[in-house]
C-alpha cells in the first residue's frame, strides 16, 4: 500500500491500529502521521515509540494524507470534522474508529462527496487479534473498502457488516473486551482469597482464557464447549450451577444491552 496514512487522536486504539500497522509494514513508517488535541508529550512518545511522523499542525496533516483516521475522543469527532472540511479533498478517504460516529454524520458535517468509512476495532489490534466491523458510507467505492479491510486486517480479522448493526458490534467487540477483563480481575480476587499466589493465579487465568479463546475458535460452538466439561455432579457443574443462580446470563446481556444504548446516545450526540 503506497499510500499515506494520517491519524486524528493519538490515544490507546490509534496506538494499538499504529502497532499493528507499523508490523506489518503496511506502509513505509514515514507515511504514518499521527497528530492530537493538545497532548504533547504523548505525541512526542508515539512518534518516538513507532518511528513515525508527530505533527502539532492539523491542517498539515491534512493536505498531506490519502487516508484520515479519525481517532479522537467522541465528544471532539464534530469539531475536528468541521475543521477538516475546510482541507479535505474528495480523493481523499475518511475512516472512523469512534463509536456512535455514524456515516451519515461525518458526511452531513463535511458537506462534501468525501468516502467515509465507519469502523470498530478493538485494542487486541496492539497484538493483531482485534475484530474490526466495517461499514462504508455513501461515496465509498468497492476499491476504496478493499483498502480499508486490507489496512484493518493487519491488526485481526474483518467483517463488512450493514450500519445499523454497528451498535451491536460496538457492544461485543469494541467493549467486548473490558467485558472479559473484569471476569479475569474477579477470578483472580477469588483465587488470592482462596489462598493462591497472585501471579500464578494471574498466569493459569491468562492462559485458561487463551485455551478456551482457541477451543471456541476452533469450534463455533459454546454450549457443546461448555457441556463437554461439565461432569454431572462436578466442580464445573457446582461453579455453573452458582452463575445460573445468580442470573449470570442476564447480567451478561444486561451489560451488552447497555454498552448498544451507550453507542447509540453517542450517536445521537455526534
Amino acid at each position: 500500500m503506497n499510500q499515506t496514512i494520517a491519524f486524528m487522536g493519538a490515544g490507546s486504539l490509534a496506538e494499538a491500529i499504529i502497532s499493528g500497522i507499523t508490523k506489518a509494514q503496511i506502509v513505509p513508517n514515514e507515511n504514518i502521521l499521527v497528530t492530537n488535541k493538545s497532548d504533547i508529550n504523548r505525541l512526542k512518545r508515539i512518534e518516538e515509540g513507532y518511528d513515525i511522523q508527530g505533527n502539532t499542525n492539523k491542517q498539515e496533516v491534512i493536505k498531506q494524507a490519502d487516508i484520515i483516521i479519525l481517532a479522537m475522543k467522541p465528544k471532539d469527532a464534530a469539531t475536528s470534522l468541521s475543521f477538516m472540511k475546510e482541507y479535505i479533498r474528495p480523493d481523499q478517504m475518511v475512516i472512523s474508529v469512534i463509536a456512535g460516529l455514524t456515516t451519515e454524520r461525518m458526511e452531513a458535517i463535511l458537506e462534501k462527496e468525501i468516502p467515509v468509512i465507519r469502523t470498530m476495532p478493538n485494542t487486541s489490534a496492539l497484538i493483531g487479534y482485534s475484530a474490526t466491523a466495517i461499514a462504508k458510507g455513501s461515496y465509498v467505492t468497492d476499491e476504496q473498502l478493499a483498502v480499508a479491510e486490507q489496512l484493518f486486517q493487519t491488526v485481526g480479522m474483518t467483517t463488512i457488516i450493514e450500519e445499523k448493526d454497528m451498535h451491536t458490534v460496538t457492544a461485543i467487540a469494541g467493549s467486548g473486551p473490558a467485558f472479559f477483563y473484569y471476569m479475569v480481575e474477579a477470578m483472580e480476587q477469588a483465587a488470592v482469597e482462596a489462598g493462591l499466589d497472585a501471579e500464578m493465579a494471574s498466569q493459569l487465568i491468562a492462559q485458561t482464557v487463551i485455551g478456551a479463546g482457541k477451543m471456541l475458535e476452533l469450534s463455533g460452538d459454546p454450549i457443546t464447549l461448555r457441556k463437554n466439561i461439565t461432569s454431572p455432579g462436578g466442580t464445573t457443574e457446582a461453579g455453573v450451577q452458582q452463575l445460573m443462580s445468580e442470573d449470570f446470563a442476564s447480567i451478561v446481556q444486561s451489560c451488552v444491552q447497555r454498552a448498544r444504548e451507550r453507542s447509540m446516545e453517542l450517536a445521537a450526540k455526534s
